[in-house]
């Protein structure tokens, strides 16, 4: 499994280890109600006062809405996620209402709100045996557009959704990266009392 290759230094469920982020999809189609789950999961996450800013927007392969994610993709992303079962654009609202405000407020936290969605969609689909991929690499001027996207939401993340491959699916750049990758040690993560990591 993906995992092997992964080692935590404290014992974590497996699902924290074998979860990465494939490029290799099979193409094979996703049921509504399979990827319905993933989205149930992420809307258990939490968030700032419970504000929920996350809103996913998705279009399913051999649909219309496809050509149209898939285009919002740079040339890069195009190549392997063109196999992906769903193209899914992670959005979230920059404002919120609050019970001490007339007016909406400004979100502090929106951004780590909608990763915690995100995570939990993506851990969820591991569990359900799919895999995903967050890609930073899209035109999001244009994909405001094209989806007809309010300014008050902050564009974050397109995710790829599928069935896994065979690295050998892939052309031989990416297939080279096909792999898990590692994590740098707790001790250059954590500190206790005050800020003690060296800058490199």
């Amino acid at each position: 499994m993906a995992g092997d290759s992964r080692v935590a230094a404290f014992p974590v469920a497996p699902l924290f280890l074998q979860r990465w982020s494939p490029r290799a999809f099979s193409g094979e189609a996703i049921e509504a109600p399979a990827l319905y789950s993933l989205f149930e999961a992420a809307r258990w996450a939490p968030s700032a006062q419970n504000a929920q800013p996350w809103r996913f927007i998705y279009a399913l392969r051999e649909t219309p809405a496809w050509g149209t994610f898939h285009g919002l993709l740079n040339e890069g992303n195009q190549r392997w996620a063109a196999h992906a079962a769903a193209l899914v654009l992670l959005v979230s609202k920059t404002t919120q209402r609050r019970r001490d405000a007339p007016e909406p407020v400004p979100s502090r936290s929106h951004s780590l709100d909608a990763g915690a969605a995100w995570a939990s969609l993506a851990f969820q689909a591991e569990h359900d045996g799919w895999r995903t991929h967050a890609i930073g690499g899209f035109d999001r001027a244009r994909a405001r557009q094209a989806l007809n996207i309010p300014e008050v939401f902050h564009l974050e993340v397109m995710i790829a959704i599928g069935r896994q491959a065979n690295a050998h699916s892939l052309p031989d750049d990416l297939r080279q990266r096909e792999q898990p990758t590692q994590r740098r040690p707790l001790a250059d993560t954590v500190a206790q009392g005050s800020f003690a990591f060296t800058e490199a």
